[in-house]
């Protein structure tokens, strides 16, 4: 049908595409600049905050403020020289765009200075401010930062620019262009390949463009639309490959062009349809975190793949019409000039993929134990991996911020991420005392400041300055042994709350909600396969080597971004925690990955093994017939992940990193390596399943090849042209 209305396919999506930019553009000058904020559970922490706002009225915010750390090289900041350099320094700051007021570190009536007298902080205080402000006026504090005495040792701490998504850089790029030079080899067309990669291209436009649309009428997260970029690039990419495959070959048997697109959507298309369908419940998923901005990204990008299907299923078959035998390379077409058709049921004597395969189902033992000792090792270094909400300081190690925060908290403690103790009692002034004196004696405190009583005297506030920082584990033992010993003092129940303590419940129920994502993903995992497969083995030992590839992805991002391995490529910032959202994102886009490749795989082998072959031939046949198509879909996907791993924004770029590794290992060891080998060893009792449960499965046939036995005897030869 889309081939046949083709010119009104094209129409209707370009309609559809500018639609959604008018959209775009109307919401845009509408000047909405509403962002949604984060919501998570309740935690314990939370509550305790809105109890003491209730009971602590804030007075009015003073606004945005900076910090100007002064560690001298050498002496101390009361020196009458140095002293005199930072007067000077706080001189001009007062000059600086938006700077209300500047604070004196030296005054003796509000000192802010080290014990050691080696560190002195300011606080430049700004007022309210529009982003436009905010951005100038933190460059100019920057630039003034830069430009101070090198011997004060000046660090610039707190940013007034919110953390939000960057423009796309270089790297994006070059991944297409690496994508687009694979699809010209795999397809040996420039033409195919062009038409491949402007599916994907378009998709993620229409995708992209819609939910920005969207951001326009209802506020979302600057985050939401990171996933959806690299995921629809990556999977339109791969499944227009798959049906102009389907296409090629069906051309190659002598099939006309109607009737190839026709029979490559029947099939490919409806595999697609499965595949697409698997990422989009595992992306759906991950509403299970109850997190705003989890499950954002999550729907932004099941949103970007169900526009990749729809584009897949209708528009690539009006350009397949337009393209007709120019889709095949010169030597392919010259083939069918000289009437040399190519079959499905034919066998490829030669190929990487078809000596890749015998060399594992002949070596089954040694291919299955040398794949999972590399992603074992891969995935070790996942056992000292620490996740964190929020990075304190800033999400760079090498900036000034983060040089200023841990200067601070190098000095003063956990000054800058107090804990705040909320204590609810009758009497609670007569106990204020006894409360102080406890918690300065629990590991961790580095001191208490004196409690503040509300207005009814049933609570007190009481600010503990941790020895470390909000992300040290001394620090989440703390708040934990507060809460332990809770109503350790009769009539009286403490609470602990604040910023950091939100911050150490938020990282720990996002834990809890992976580990509950992880049993639903296996689950989903198990029944799938169980329906498409018809075996109870299969599905296990698929969905063992997809947890596996989770674990290497997982492994390796700890290698890389918490321990620097590969600091000279990875402009990213390296050296900080793993950011809470990561593990769950990794754990459902790759879950969809993964069973894109098995359905690609093994629904071949399962043909063969269907059609009468023993399992060790049906292994080598589907493996040389799906191989190829599988090595270049996950070559590309590759490519493009690697391309968003050189950003520079580490959200963006350990989510690519992380896939990047998680893709290569599903598809070159998963699948091409342990799946064949086990498949090998278990020999039929692999597509072994319970008669009764046999009888009540419906029979699923992903590719279309129940197509194949019909019309087989209607097939001419096409001309070429």
């Amino acid at each position: 049908m889309s081939a046949r209305f083709r010119w009104v396919v094209v129409v209707a999506w370009v309609v559809i595409f500018a639609a959604l930019i008018a959209v775009l553009a109307a919401g845009s000058s509408a000047g909405s600049t509403e962002k949604a904020e984060t919501s998570i559970p309740d935690s314990q922490a939370s509550l305790a905050l809105e109890r003491m706002n209730q009971e602590f009225p804030a007075l009015d915010s003073p606004g945005a403020t900076l910090q100007l750390v002064f560690h001298p090289d050498s002496g101390e900041v009361t020196s009458a020289a140095t002293a005199a350099e930072i007067a000077s320094v706080l001189a001009d700051a007062e000059d600086l765009p938006g700077v209300q007021s500047v604070s004196n570190p030296l005054d003796p009536a509000r000192p802010y200075i080290s014990e050691d007298l080696t560190l002195a902080a300011a606080t430049l205080t700004f007022g309210e401010l529009t982003e436009d402000e905010e951005k100038d006026y933190y460059d100019a504090a920057l630039e003034f930062q830069e430009n101070a005495p090198p011997a004060l040792g000046v660090e610039l701490g707190g940013n007034l620019v919110p953390l939000g998504a960057p423009a796309p850089g270089p790297g994006e790029a070059v991944g297409v262009i690496i994508a687009f030079v694979v699809l010209a080899l795999t397809f040996g067309s420039l033409l195919a390949a062009g038409v491949n990669l402007l599916i994907a291209v378009f998709g993620v436009g229409v995708g992209l463009v819609g939910t920005l649309a969207y951001g326009t009428l209802f506020p979302i997260g600057d985050n939401t639309i990171i996933l959806a970029a690299m995921l629809g690039l990556a999977v339109g990419i791969d499944y227009s490959l798959f049906i102009l495959s389907r296409f090629r070959n069906e051309l190659r048997g002598g099939r006309s062009v109607d009737d190839a697109v026709a029979r490559a959507t029947g099939t490919a298309g409806t595999a697609v349809v499965f595949a697409g369908l698997t990422v989009i419940v595992a992306l759906v998923a991950l509403l299970v975190a109850n997190l705003s901005d989890i499950t954002e990204m999550g729907f932004a990008a099941a949103v970007a793949v169900a526009v990749t299907v729809l584009l897949a299923l209708t528009l690539l078959p009006a350009l397949m019409r337009f393209l007709g035998f120019r889709a095949l390379s010169r030597k392919q077409r010259r083939a069918l000039e000289r009437g040399e058709l190519w079959t499905e049921g034919q066998k490829q004597k030669r190929g990487i993929m078809r000596g890749w395969g015998s060399v594992v189902v002949n070596r089954p033992i040694i291919s299955l134990f040398t794949g999972v000792l590399i992603l074992i090792v891969v995935a070790l270094p996942m056992l000292s991996m620490k996740t964190a909400f929020i990075v304190p300081g800033g999400s760079d190690p090498s900036s000034t911020e983060r040089a200023a925060y841990n200067l601070i908290m190098d000095k003063f403690g956990g000054v800058q991420s107090p804990l705040i103790v909320l204590a609810e009692g009758n009497d609670i002034a007569n106990e204020t005392a006894k409360i102080e004196s406890d918690l300065a004696g629990f590991d961790g405190v580095q001191r208490v400041v004196p409690a503040e009583t509300s207005a009814d005297g049933t609570y007190a506030r009481i600010i503990v300055i941790p020895e470390g920082g909000p992300i040290d584990d001394a620090t989440k033992d703390l708040v934990h042994q507060v809460r332990d010993n809770a109503d350790a003092v009769s009539g009286v129940h403490l609470e602990v709350t604040g910023e950091t303590a939100i911050s150490i419940d938020q990282d720990e129920q996002l834990m809890q909600a992976l580990i509950k994502y992880i049993v639903v993903i296996v689950v989903i995992s198990i029944i799938l396969l169980i329906v498409l497969f018809r075996s109870l083995l299969i599905p296990v030992i698929a969905t063992l080597g997809y947890l596996l590839s989770v674990a290497a992805a997982f492994g390796a991002s700890v290698a890389v971004f918490q321990w620097g391995w590969l600091d000279p490529l990875i402009t990213a910032p390296q050296g900080d925690p793993m950011m809470s959202l990561l593990p769950l994102l990794l754990v459902g886009v790759l879950f969809g990955l993964a069973m894109d490749y098995q359905v690609f795989l093994v629904s071949r082998i399962q043909e063969m093994h269907r059609k009468g072959m023993d399992p060790k031939p049906a292994i080598r046949e589907g493996f040389a017939r799906s191989g190829p198509v599988l090595v270049a879909a996950a070559t590309i996907m590759i490519v493009v992940f690697a391309g968003f791993a050189t950003s520079h924004f580490a959200i963006g770029a350990s989510i690519a990193f992380g896939l990047m590794v998680g893709v290569a290992a599903d598809a070159f060891i998963v699948r091409l390596v342990l799946m064949p080998a086990a498949l090998s060893l278990l020999g039929k009792s692999a597509w072994w399943i319970p008669k009764w449960l046999d009888k009540i499965l419906p029979d699923i046939d992903v590719e279309g090849h129940s197509l194949d036995a019909k019309d087989e005897e209607h097939r001419q030869p096409a001309l070429v042209g």
